[in-house]
């Protein structure tokens, strides 16, 4: 059976080169981008210094938050350690933004599920919905905006901001490619020119050479435990975009009147610009991995979502089992493949701010960090395990390898 296993990833191999040539030439174009940003902001050895307590004049905080604008082609934007999550990041971007007696609207359905608390899809007396905050959603339609819904709900009532999610979360769904996202956004321009877009952009940069700022979005956030982060950042967050905005945010994460001013890097800074120097090629790694993932389990009898063949928005690897089982143990195998926590064997459990039971295989440098090979899944029909990251390619090939190894002793 090894010598199968074997001979298919060489067969995989063989047949996938062209599309690994086409990521390969993205990697190529965002390297470019993250180069030429590194050099005219002068990035130099003086940004690695470290500030404590308040944090005042930062020059390597700074500057970094200045790549980043250069890099999203955006007014402004805020990298902070002091962001716990992506989660939190959106988070302090819609408490930033909404007042009470506005309406959020979603149009990619509802949000990843640690959001339903924030929102008050689940109750929370922290929630925007205690702050008298609306919120209301439209589904995609065949993995396409709904549009006619969209410009109808747009022409009836005052909303205040729009929350698109690319990448699936824990849903059945297909990702948002950026060209599909660039029509919604024009599409929405076309009705309402204030509303304020906002763009969740976990586990979709680089994986194309536009970013959501660059096609019409207001606001874009993303966790640098993902793809900016490169597996060299320990935590934090981003938000960029309108520098109104962005001012809103800083002083909602910090204190209205200190806003962007204050937050130590507690020498995060190296980390930081480390990370993101590396990410488009760990990005272009992870993708290379989930689609090998998608070759070989479709070719062993497994559904997969993205296809192998199929141009991704993000780096999420969907396998839907259709059996607890099956997913446990193919989660069980990815963590006994990983560098960190190897001996050790993940169960369901209830994790906080999900709705079911997950189980998390995640043998990570950093916590919870997904730019690092791991796969989660939520104990519900159909058993989809959602896998994501690699830092490198032949690491994730190796875990894969194994991982299939596993299913077929299930079999």
């Amino acid at each position: 059976m090894k010598e199968q296993i074997e001979n298919l990833m060489q067969e995989a191999e063989m047949n996938l080169k062209d599309i690994y040539y086409k990521y390969d030439k993205i990697e190529e174009e965002n390297s470019i981008k993250v180069l030429k940003a590194f050099k005219e902001n002068n990035v130099n050895e003086t940004c690695f210094n470290m500030t404590t307590g308040y944090g005042y004049s930062d020059l390597g905080r700074d500057t970094i938050e200045k790549v980043y604008s250069d890099i999203f082609k955006s007014e402004d934007s805020l990298v902070r350690s002091q962001f716990i999550s992506g989660t939190h990041a959106l988070t302090t971007a819609l408490f930033a933004c909404l007042r009470p007696g506005d309406t959020l609207l979603s149009i990619t359905g509802k949000p990843y599920d640690t959001l339903e608390e924030v929102i008050g899809i689940q109750e929370n007396d922290s929630s925007l919905k205690s702050y008298g905050i609306n919120y209301q959603q439209i589904d995609l339609i065949d993995n396409h905006f709904n549009i006619p819904e969209i410009k109808k709900v747009l022409k009836e009532k005052k909303i205040k901001l729009i929350e698109i999610q690319r990448s699936k979360g824990y849903s059945t769904r297909k990702s948002i490619l950026i060209e599909d996202l660039e029509e919604g956004i024009k599409q929405i321009r076309e009705v309402d020119q204030e509303v304020i877009i906002m763009v969740d952009n976990c586990y979709c940069e680089f994986v194309d050479t536009k970013e959501p700022i660059e096609v019409g979005a207001d606001l874009t956030v993303g966790s640098l435990i993902k793809n900016l982060g490169a597996g060299m950042a320990s935590n934090g967050a981003y938000i960029t975009g309108r520098k109104d905005l962005i001012k809103l945010c800083a002083e909602r994460l910090n204190v209205p009147g200190e806003g962007r001013e204050v937050g130590p890097s507690l020498g995060l800074n190296k980390q930081f610009l480390l990370g993101l120097y590396l990410a488009p090629s760990v990005v272009n790694s992870a993708i290379k991995t989930a689609i090998l993932t998608s070759y070989l389990l479709e070719k062993i009898g497994y559904e997969t979502e993205p296809k192998y063949q199929e141009k991704r928005a993000d780096i999420v690897q969907n396998i839907i089992f259709h059996d607890k089982e099956k997913l446990i143990a193919y989660c069980q195998e990815i963590q006994a493949s990983s560098p960190i926590d190897a001996n050790v064997k993940p169960i369901p459990w209830d994790m906080p701010g999900y709705q079911d039971q997950v189980i998390m295989a995640a043998g990570t440098f950093t916590q919870g960090s997904s730019i690092e090979l791991s796969c989660d899944g939520p104990l519900r029909e159909p058993y989809i395990a959602y896998q994501q990251g690699s830092l490198t390619y032949n690491y994730g090939k190796i875990a894969i390898k194994n991982a299939i190894m596993a299913l077929i002793d299930k079999t």
